[in-house]
């Protein structure tokens, strides 16, 4: 058994002895440069760091075992991997032969700014968004990393939704009637687009309890301009789901969409920074091989 091993913040050597024990491997700290130097990829981290390595994952389609280690870990959570132990007993399988090995899709977020570079975009795992759902990550990822990993999404909310106001976003989905072409499904003033692969982020916010992360789509959830209380009193619902039945809250799925605002507005994934609109955000389907339990 050959292991290549990514270590984010806050991990180190130490969380990876339970993994090594009883267990004849070789490791490699660090991603492998192709595919034949290693049979799978632990990452020790949470959703960040995924996220900073998703297309080399991608390029080396190597099995990779998430272990549940950072600041927020709704990608580990979205694969039923609640605890570094449960990933211990993921990878004893998989090194046993007998282990269960997922193919499941990603999202894909690419500029469509005039002035942005070429480039193939960038993979998500979890959530992507603009407005509100922006705002609070850009807030979160300046606290302590002790306090992001213990509510900073909750901690960064009030301060953000007071201060934000709805913005003018038209969001066109795909024309069913013309390839390639897109149609406007919303655009109402609006204080959060979230367009997702997974049911949860946030830290265990069910913002698209639809969602399947292999089921080729992505759940899109808007809510569009609301009283501040409401929408204050709405965000303990998503903890649980319970936010779709607001008539300011639209669910729907789709392959890919596109977003335009008046002015370009941030565009976060798994709690990190992107770009600005406009974008095209769609699925990337069976990108990446995952090890579970």
């Amino acid at each position: 058994m050959r292991a290549a091993v990514i270590f984010g913040l806050g991990s180190h050597e130490k969380n990876l002895k339970p993994f090594q024990a009883n267990l004849d491997a070789s490791w490699l700290i660090g991603l492998p440069a192709s595919s034949s130097e290693a049979d799978a990829i632990l990452v020790f981290g949470g959703d960040g760091t995924v996220h900073r390595h998703l297309a080399q994952l991608v390029r080396l389609q190597l099995p990779v075992l998430v272990v549940p280690c950072g600041s927020g870990n709704d990608f580990a959570r979205a694969l039923h991997l609640k605890s570094a132990k449960d990933s211990v007993a993921a990878w004893r399988k998989f090194a046993a032969g007998a282990g269960t090995v997922r193919t499941i899709d990603l999202g894909l977020i690419t500029s469509l700014a005039g002035n942005a570079p070429a480039s193939p975009g960038r993979y998500f795992c979890c959530v992507g968004g603009v407005g509100l759902d922006s705002e609070v990550a850009r807030r979160a990822s300046q606290l302590p990393r002790w306090l992001r990993g213990h509510g900073g999404y909750v901690v960064s909310l009030p301060a953000a939704l007071f201060r934000f106001a709805a913005s003018p976003m038209k969001i066109s989905v795909p024309d069913a009637e013309n390839p390639g072409a897109f149609t406007p499904h919303s655009e109402k003033p609006t204080v959060l687009a979230a367009f997702a692969n997974t049911p949860v982020y946030g830290d265990g916010m069910k913002i698209a309890p639809r969602a399947q992360i292999d089921d080729g789509q992505l759940d899109l959830c808007i809510i569009t301009d609301i009283n501040k209380l409401k929408l204050f009193c709405l965000f303990p619902t998503v903890y649980f789901g319970k936010h779709l039945s607001m008539e300011e809250v639209h669910y729907s799925r789709t392959k890919s969409l596109r977003i335009e605002t008046e002015t370009p507005l941030d565009v976060y994934a798994d709690g990190e920074y992107v770009c600005q609109t406009p974008v095209e955000a769609s699925i990337a389907a069976r990108a990446l091989r995952v090890i579970v339990l």
